[in-house]
């Protein structure tokens, strides 16, 4: 059995490190570099970088910015927002990037996957009831989001991250509903993210079948770390990386 992994998500806008609840960036917390540089020294296993503004400015990848990170970066790193065409996932992965994240622009995964490899390319879905409402996603909002989940795992995404907006930065939890119906859809692996307040969290997400759980607010406002994290998850018998 593979080992569950712990995610620590920054979410910037270019280089500022933003917060804001369901991926409403108007918090500025700190700088992306900076975030990056504390995970390194926490030695954590693997980080996934977003810059949620990109695709809304109409402008790529900084560039510059994942060279700079990736120079001194030893840790496995996904990176997202502002990816459109198979250009942009070259230029990620020759800037450093180990993987990289497709969103708006998923119809055009099979080019990017056939072209660098499957293991390079994760789908990112983002679950969404436009209301602000924290509560577990509709039937209907699930079975949309297992439709696009096959798609892109058919075409040939090699993981899934799904993202709960309204549950972001908010702490409550994942929706546990919506990762159980994603990870039993697909045969790639899926990363539950938005919502995770707690350890228990991450192994509720686990036990529902996410082989990764992603975070960003619990290691930035709280007294949790990746490390406590996956000593917690070891103690109620999930394998993890330590």
């Amino acid at each position: 059995m593979l080992a569950k992994r712990i995610i620590p998500t920054v979410l910037c806008r270019g280089r500022q490190l933003v917060k804001g609840r369901a991926f409403d960036a108007w918090r500025t917390v700190g700088m992306a570099t900076q975030a990056v540089k504390i995970h390194q020294a926490r030695g954590v296993d693997e980080l996934i970088l977003l810059d949620i503004a990109a695709t809304p400015e109409n402008r790529g990848p900084d560039l510059d910015m994942v060279r700079e990170l990736t120079a001194n970066c030893f840790m496995p790193l996904t990176v997202g927002g502002g990816v459109r065409i198979l250009g942009d996932v070259r230029e990620l992965l020759e800037a450093g990037a180990d993987k990289v994240a497709v969103r708006t622009y998923w119809q055009n995964i099979e080019p990017m996957a056939r072209a660098v490899g499957c293991q390079a390319i994760v789908g990112c879905i983002d679950v969404t009831t436009l209301d602000d409402n924290p509560a577990p996603a509709s039937e209907a909002t699930i079975a949309a989001a297992v439709t696009r989940a096959r798609a892109m795992a058919n075409l040939g995404a090699g993981e899934i991250l799904i993202t709960r907006c309204e549950r972001e930065a908010t702490l409550c939890g994942y929706d546990i509903g919506l990762v159980s119906a994603v990870a039993a859809a697909v045969d790639i692996p899926v990363i539950a993210h938005g919502g995770c307040g707690t350890y228990e969290h991450m192994r509720e997400a686990i036990e529902a079948g996410a082989s990764a759980v992603a975070a960003g607010a619990i290691f930035q406002f709280t007294e949790c770390t990746p490390k406590a994290a996956a000593e917690y998850l070891a103690d109620h018998g999930v394998e993890v990386r330590r």
